[in-house]
């Protein structure tokens, strides 16, 4: 048989091979894309029937992001069935390139690992104010590989989850109370009795200190060029820096008026002829 029958054969059978070929290509993309949209409404309708019954977002999230990703692998394979590829023996070398690409990405294993046990342990959840993985910020998801978190000045930190499982995690909204910690340096000259009323009168002016947990005022150092005292107070969380500020500033105009010196560092230079 000449090549040129060979030709003219296939001219017969192409508008067939099209024909059959160019449906099941079609079948597969519908199976594709309608299979995809339903995969992400279902994920984000179990995050909603989550959200509804009272489960934390960050559990209710990072749940979604499983059953989205689990239903994404089976619109594939469905969608692969759809072109006459044989899914059994696609899922068996699905499989086997599972494994392979684990030992290749061991690293994203553990990211995914790390992520699992974010949500089981549960040290922050979304919303809270956290120090991990060498940064600080707001926590706004926990994904599957990731967290990220929204600093003060409004930039987003993706860490790998890790980074955040393998170092210290320091949750500054675990509590509903934070004590507010200040150093008031006075001069030598100063009467600490004085000092002391001072500090007392603040902490009587301001009612978003919680008393009940205790005030405490002592002299914590003798210092080079000034008396240091340790002045320590109880606020809740949502007010920690808002006190912190108001109260550094009430020290200072308390104290001038009162007369209490607080000392500078300063040199003296003396110069021989």
């Amino acid at each position: 048989m000449s090549m040129q029958d060979n030709i003219e054969q296939l001219m017969e059978k192409l508008p067939e091979i099209v024909t059959t070929y160019g449906i099941k290509v079609l079948l597969a993309v519908a199976v594709f894309v309608i299979g995809k949209w339903i995969a992400k409404s279902i994920s984000n309708l179990m995050q909603k029937g989550m959200a509804a019954k009272g489960v934390d977002a960050t559990v209710a999230g990072f749940t979604r992001n499983i059953i989205y990703y689990c239903l994404y692998v089976i619109v594939i394979i469905a969608a692969l069935g759809q072109l006459g590829i044989q899914t059994a023996s696609f899922v068996a070398i699905i499989g086997a390139a599972g494994l392979a690409i684990g030992f290749a990405l061991q690293g994203s294993l553990a990211n995914f690992a790390s992520g699992v046990l974010l949500i089981m342990f549960r040290p922050f959840k979304i919303g809270d104010f956290v120090e991990a993985g060498g940064a600080a910020g707001v926590i706004t998801e926990i994904s599957i590989f990731s967290t990220i978190m929204k600093t003060g000045d409004n930039k987003t930190i993706i860490i790998s989850n890790s980074a955040v499982m393998g170092g210290n995690i320091t949750n500054y909204s675990a509590e509903k109370e934070r004590r507010v910690d200040f150093t008031v340096g006075v001069s030598y000259s100063a009467d600490l009795d004085l000092v002391r009323k001072e500090l007392n009168a603040i902490v009587e002016a301001e009612g978003r200190i919680i008393t009940e947990r205790g005030i405490t005022i002592a002299v914590g150092e003798l210092a080079d060029s000034s008396v240091n005292f340790v002045f320590r107070v109880w606020a809740k969380t949502e007010d920690y820096w808002a006190v912190y500020f108001d109260i550094n500033e009430k020290i200072k105009r308390q104290f001038d008026t009162a007369g209490i010196e607080i000392p500078f560092p300063q040199m003296d230079v003396h110069l021989d002829k």
